[in-house]
């Protein structure tokens, strides 16, 4: 399994993105073995971007997410007491962006892979 950050997410599922021919493959293949997961942070920070109007998702923003998180597409994984917990995890010089901290402590505790294209979290070695 490998957690997906939001953008990573969202460049897939758009088409957009730097994202290589190859990387869109290889996620290609991971979610038809499921074996892609995203944090429920990443679905918040979706909706404020599509508020905001820096995405647009068609037909609307809950059909899209109801689409983007099929089970054939990604698992949520929630944001529990656990991953909440697990911040504690990160080191004391981490950012503070709210998303970034739940994400990165979502793959920590669940010892995925995270599949970033974030300079400041691939620097910190996740």
């Amino acid at each position: 399994m490998i957690l997906l950050d939001t953008h990573v997410w969202l460049w897939w599922l758009l088409d957009e993105g730097p994202l290589t021919k190859e990387e869109r493959e290889t996620l290609d293949e991971l979610a038809a073995q499921r074996e892609i997961a995203i944090s429920a942070a990443s679905v918040w920070e979706t909706e404020m971007l599509a508020r905001k109007g820096v995405i647009d998702l068609k037909p609307s923003f809950k059909k899209w997410i109801e689409m983007a998180t099929r089970p054939q597409v990604c698992k949520v994984i929630p944001i529990d007491q656990d991953v909440i917990l697990a911040q504690d995890k990160l080191p004391a010089d981490f950012p503070d962006d709210p998303a970034d901290r739940l994400i990165v402590a979502t793959a920590l505790l669940n010892e995925f892979p995270l599949a970033t294209k974030d300079d400041k979290l691939q620097n910190l070695g996740f």
